[in-house]
């Protein structure tokens, strides 16, 4: 495709009337950036949406599930290949430029957004050396609201892939198609890429500095216009999908307080996971078993959540575990794992079935159970996101909730689409925002050539 996507390209991809006129508009401001650079080379378009967790709150590195969807907000960009083996990455939404020697020693600071990109570029290079043989141009821009807990970041790594791999056609190098021979693995390697893990044969590195999991990437890959998808992971496998009722839709309004997963939040992020980690370990330690995640352990036989709590607890019969709490007490990994098993094992499922069988008061109620279970066991919600969606309910929403990573970020409210205008009124006129938008369950990433 030599031009632009327009508003019916994007309607046929899955978006709605009014979003795919405001993402062709995107697309616009994208092509006449590059007719300005003056290059007469082939253009790649890509769509990369952000995401919504409903539900599966620090999941997925433990090998749990979660309920999610793609959003109707997110990245448009274009891409060109260039003759050598640089990156070149232009944001015109927020006038901002990042270029390096695509390298497997290529360098960008934690905190900085070219950390994201970069680290791709590394990753690739050191991974598919054969197959990255030359750089891109990449101009990009979007209506995703940054560090607002809707996966900014992660549609960052993603779009940088899209951008190489198209460039570089990855699809006809066998070691790519090998290792990422479906949207699942695509995720789970782009997860990895990101919390710096090893993925099948390939070696993990250091990676972004945080250590999350794939969630964020298998929505924003593998979502599915008009409905909800429940993914278990590690590795990421689809569980089932949900047809979201044509007549609610989602508002989602942004605290104002960053999701950052820089500083001390990051600290506090990656605090979930090690907590995870350290559970997981007493079970091996306990079993003598190898590679098992928490759900793993969790699920391995009927008492075996009964069984973790009493090594957490330090329960006789289920010997020492002192040395192995990695630094947190055993009242901190006990609400970690009630969370885990909570979440994962009961609200995700339900949850689904719930909204299946249209029984929106008991899909409702699990949000709210999913909200409060955070707050013990995760300790990631923060007064912000504890009264937008107080405020939520207050207003008449069917359920509500906050999700991402936590310490700030955004609360999703479920609505009927007749009265999301009037809603999202009453809600931020009683409630701290610092703006709204409203979706639907939109389409996965996807290019045109």
């Amino acid at each position: 495709m030599s031009t632009a996507p327009s508003r019916e390209d994007l309607i046929d991809a899955g978006l709605g009337p009014t979003e795919a006129a405001r993402k062709a508009a995107l697309f616009a401001d994208i092509a006449s950036a590059l007719g300005q650079d003056g290059g007469t080379r082939h253009v790649t378009w890509a769509w990369v949406p952000g995401r919504i967790e409903v539900l599966g709150k620090h999941t997925d590195y433990a090998g749990g599930r979660s309920l999610l969807c793609a959003t109707e907000r997110g990245l448009c960009l274009g891409v060109r290949d260039r003759p050598d083996r640089r990156l070149r990455v232009r944001d015109l939404r927020w006038r901002e430029q990042a270029e390096g020697e695509i390298s497997p020693s290529m360098e960008a600071a934690i905190g900085a957004w070219s950390n994201y990109p970069f680290t791709v570029a590394r990753r690739l290079a050191r991974d598919f050396p054969e197959g990255l043989r030359r750089g891109a141009d990449v101009v990009l821009t979007g209506d995703l609201p940054p560090d607002a807990g809707l996966s900014s970041s992660s549609a960052l790594v993603v779009a940088t892939y899209l951008a190489l791999a198209a460039v570089n056609r990855f699809e006809d190098d066998p070691r790519c198609a090998a290792a990422l021979g479906s949207r699942d693995d695509l995720a789970g390697y782009l997860g990895a890429v990101e919390s710096g893990a090893g993925f099948a044969a390939l070696p993990g590195e250091r990676g972004v500095g945080t250590t999350g999991g794939s969630e964020d990437h298998t929505a924003i890959l593998c979502g599915r216009p008009g409905a909800l998808v429940q993914y278990g992971f590690a590795p990421v496998r689809l569980e089932r999908v949900v047809p979201m009722p044509g007549n609610l839709v989602f508002v989602v309004a942004t605290s104002g307080i960053a999701a950052s997963k820089t500083g001390a939040a990051r600290q506090q992020y990656n605090a979930a996971a090690a907590k995870a980690r350290a559970i997981a370990d007493l079970w091996r330690r306990a079993t003598g078993r190898g590679g098992d995640s928490l759900a793993d352990a969790v699920r391995s036989a009927p008492d075996a959540a009964s069984r973790l709590r009493r090594l957490v607890a330090g329960g006789a019969g289920d010997g020492p575990a002192g040395d192995a709490l990695a630094g947190f007490s055993r009242d901190e990994l006990a609400a970690r794992l009630e969370q885990f098993i909570e979440e994962s094992e009961t609200l995700v499922p339900e949850a689904a079935s719930a909204l299946e069988a249209g029984d929106l008061a008991e899909f409702g109620d699990l949000a709210a159970r999913s909200h409060a279970a955070a707050s013990r066991g995760l300790m990631n919600n923060v007064p912000a996101t504890d009264a937008l969606v107080d405020g939520a309910r207050a207003s008449g929403a069917i359920a509500a909730s906050a999700f991402g990573a936590g310490f700030g970020g955004s609360v999703w409210a479920l609505v009927a689409a007749s009265e999301a205008e009037t809603f999202g009124a009453r809600w931020l006129a009683t409630s701290p925002a610092s703006g709204w938008f409203t979706t639907r369950p939109g389409p996965a990433a996807r290019t045109w050539s």
